[in-house]
């Protein structure tokens, strides 16, 4: 999914005119944090040969992070899952994965969007990609149906586990070589605690890694396979479909329409293919996705729950739906308008990162796996340590706050866990430490002095055709067309609405 292809004559020329980014050269943190390791990288030092490559590094990196997070399950792997609520949320051990094995038919083999399930729920709440992918580590957990159904929930998770190290893998390798000329900025992904911690929780790694590889193909100037590999990724999960639309106002200003053309072709194709069988032949079960993210009531994590819990007053979901799709909006035409009005082209990953980080905090329910939607696009979009750390920090605080929560909302004693003030707060850190880094994002694009991608004299490593690009359509007076480094193409180009002929 994440080979390399061979460079044109062009990519060769321009890459080896720059070495490779070392960290520690750049971000104090990262020069202090390698005193650990024997200090930062010497002046004659060889990095990229040998048997340890970055590549293989980060890889193995995110092997031992997410072994690591695995060890800390272990309480509840051993009894905890299995001896009431409470002791899994005091272990901050909890996961959906052996739970939904029993309660949503795998555990009795039932088809997915084709057999009813007991109960209120009906059918597999899940995207038809992450439904196929559950089901075939039911296939795949052969432990005999005679056994204990606390065997069968372990094996379950242990098959669920051992399928998301790989997605783990490839959303670090795909980081590692979307953006050639720092691919040691992988290890953040491979060394962020918020990944270890919620990687098991449930089943959004699988969108995460198709939504990385989609990254590295448009660096690669692979139109379809990117929009074919969103499309996949968005069969698994909703929100690798919001990448397309800062795309689309980065290929108007850029004059790339076609290409956009191409990816959302390609990525309408891929959806299409995955959903369609199960849409003409269980569409009750297909549809039970969407009609219970409609029906969901305000949940954890999100703001609204603040107001609510805050004010007594229960928020119609009607409204609270309306209310999160106008912030939504709002908020998608203010990052178009930084994207065509900015004196300098924005990063795909900068606008694809905000525009995430924009439905998360706008959502009236955050899962704190929902993080793991966020940490690739970060690394990519401000690749700073001392920032993506503070970041993860209030991701961490509030991963504990909810176990916290709701094991005082679920055991006998009052006196055990969060309450709901101190899970407020958490809730709080969570939503300050992405504005946080929202704004951060925003500084770079108004200033890409500030942007550590962009101090090299690099464009948007990530921006595949876009790199270099010159610009097609500015929006506000006064804006400067991209300063880019491929070299510019003579064509039709629009500036505050006037027709002009040639490129900066």
């Amino acid at each position: 999914m994440c080979g390399m292809p061979s460079p044109s004559a062009e990519d060769t020329s321009v890459h080896q005119e720059r070495p490779v980014v070392r960290p520690t050269d750049q971000d104090e943190v990262a020069a202090a944090g390698s005193e650990l390791f024997g200090g930062r990288v010497g002046r004659w030092a060889r990095t990229g040969d040998g048997p340890l490559t970055p590549v293989r590094v980060v890889a193995l990196v995110a092997i031992g992070m997410f072994a690591l997070g695995m060890v800390q399950k272990i309480p509840c792997y051993e009894w905890a899952w299995f001896r009431g609520a409470t002791s899994q949320y005091t272990h901050a051990c909890y996961s959906d994965i052996p739970h939904l094995f029993l309660g949503r038919g795998f555990a009795d083999g039932l088809v997915p969007y084709f057999d009813r399930l007991s109960g209120d729920m009906q059918y597999l709440e899940y995207p038809v990609l992450t439904g196929l992918f559950m089901q075939v580590a039911a296939w795949l957990t052969l432990t005999p149906d005679s056994d204990p159904i606390q065997q069968r929930e372990q094996m379950y998770w242990m098959v669920n586990a051992g399928m998301l190290m790989i997605c783990a893998v490839i959303i670090a390798v795909c980081t590692v070589r979307t953006h050639r000329r720092r691919p040691w900025d992988g290890l953040l992904v491979a060394l962020a605690p918020a990944f270890a911690l919620t990687a098991t929780i449930n089943w959004d790694l699988l969108a995460v890694a198709l939504t990385a590889a989609a990254m590295l193909m448009w660096s690669r100037g692979r139109v379809l396979a990117f929009g074919l590999l969103i499309g996949l990724a968005t069969a698994a999960k909703l929100y690798p479909v919001l990448l397309l639309g800062p795309l689309l106002v980065l290929c108007w200003r850029a004059g790339r329409l076609r290409e956009f053309g191409t990816a959302l072709f390609g990525a309408g194709a891929a959806w299409l293919v995955v959903n369609l069988p199960v849409m003409v032949y269980a569409p009750e079960g297909w549809r039970k996705f969407y009609t219970f993210s409609q029906e969901r009531p305000i949940d954890f994590g999100s703001f609204w729950l603040i107001i609510t819990q805050r004010t007594g007053r229960p928020i119609d979901v009607e409204t609270v739906n309306t209310a999160s799709v106008v912030l939504m909006a709002v908020f998608c035409a203010g990052i178009a308008a930084l994207a065509l009005g900015a004196a300098r082209r924005p990063r795909f990953a900068q606008l694809a990162f905000l525009v995430v980080a924009a439905f998360i905090l706008t959502n009236k329910v955050y899962s704190p796996q929902y993080v793991l939607w966020l940490i690739p696009l970060a690394v990519l979009a401000r690749p700073r340590w001392r920032d993506f750390l503070i970041w993860q920090t209030c991701e961490v605080m509030y991963f504990l706050g909810i176990w916290f929560y709701l094991a005082h909302t679920s055991g006998g004693d009052k006196h055990q866990g969060l309450p709901q003030d101190g899970y407020q707060v958490a809730i709080a850190l969570h939503l300050l430490g992405t504005l946080y880094l929202c704004a951060l994002v925003v500084r770079d694009v108004l200033l890409p002095d500030k942007d550590p991608v962009r101090r090299d004299g690099s464009d948007d490593p990530s921006g595949g055709m876009l790199d270099g690009a010159p610009d097609a359509f500015v929006l506000a007076p006064g804006t400067r067309t991209s300063d880019h480094t491929a070299p510019a193409v003579a064509g039709p180009r629009v500036e505050w609405g006037v027709a002009r002929t040639g490129a900066d």
